[in-house]
């Protein structure tokens, strides 16, 4: 980030940052969503994610032109303030739409939800940052390839990806997610490399385009992590990945 956002400075882009899995995350001692090296930065509830309003997500921003422009998109390019009309108000019931906006107004009840778990966000993360710890140190034996974290960071783990070492194993990749899934354990990919999807391809991206994202891919396995993953549970992760390994 501070890499791009030097950029940023020199050529004058915007920078929007995609925080979607790193609320309670940190760079630099700076807390995801501080917009230090970014213009905006993006976070996202959807209910998987480390805290949910049950779908949706927030933008978050420094610039007080930005936050306006946003608001204004959010509610139909709609506005009811007197400075931003372009004529005089008819009274305290009129409105002007200024722009083409959208309908992107979250709930009362979904912001009810969020807020009553912002207040858990640390809470979640540092439990998180346990399980991960004990996934690092239960695995780190096995061909894989465990979650990189910089010494600068403080990773919201809203993820734990696995890469296999293929080349080190007698299975596929499908073969060790099959087993895992016959074991009642909820693994999942992600992701797919974006360029690999139909709708990329028929703009002529094609494989082989991106073989460090292709490589990534074709190893990665996601283990279960969620705050409510117990000891036993998580301990049962392991074991079975070690047999299905051996």
């Amino acid at each position: 980030m501070q890499a791009i956002k030097a950029l940023a400075d020199k050529y004058k882009f915007y920078i929007v940052e995609d925080a979607a899995h790193a609320i309670g995350g940190k760079y630099y001692e700076h807390k995801i969503g501080s917009c230090k090296y970014s213009d905006m930065t993006i976070f996202s509830f959807h209910p998987v994610k480390i805290i949910t309003t049950g779908e949706g997500g927030m933008v978050m921003t420094n610039n007080k032109k930005l936050a306006d422009k946003l608001k204004l998109l959010r509610s139909h390019g709609m506005t009811r303030n007197l400075e931003t009309m372009v004529s005089e108000s008819h009274g305290p019931w009129y409105y002007q739409q200024i722009a083409l906006g959208y309908n992107y107004r979250i709930t009362d009840i979904q912001c009810a939800l969020g807020l009553s778990q912002f207040k858990r966000i640390d809470e979640f993360v540092v439990k998180r940052h346990e399980l991960a710890e004990r996934y690092n140190q239960a695995l780190k034996d096995l061909p894989v390839i465990l979650p990189f974290q910089e010494s600068y960071n403080y990773s919201a783990f809203h993820l734990y990806v696995i890469q296999l070492k293929l080349d080190q194993i007698k299975k596929t990749r499908r073969e060790v997610f099959d087993e895992l899934c016959a074991a009642g354990i909820g693994v999942a990919v992600h992701y797919i490399p974006v360029h690999l999807q139909p709708y990329y391809q028929q703009f002529g991206f094609k494989d082989g385009d991106f073989q460090e994202a292709e490589k990534y891919y074709n190893g990665a396995i996601t283990l279960p992590l969620y705050v409510g993953l117990g000891e036993v549970e998580q301990s049962f992760v392991i074991d079975t990945i070690k047999k299905v390994m051996q």
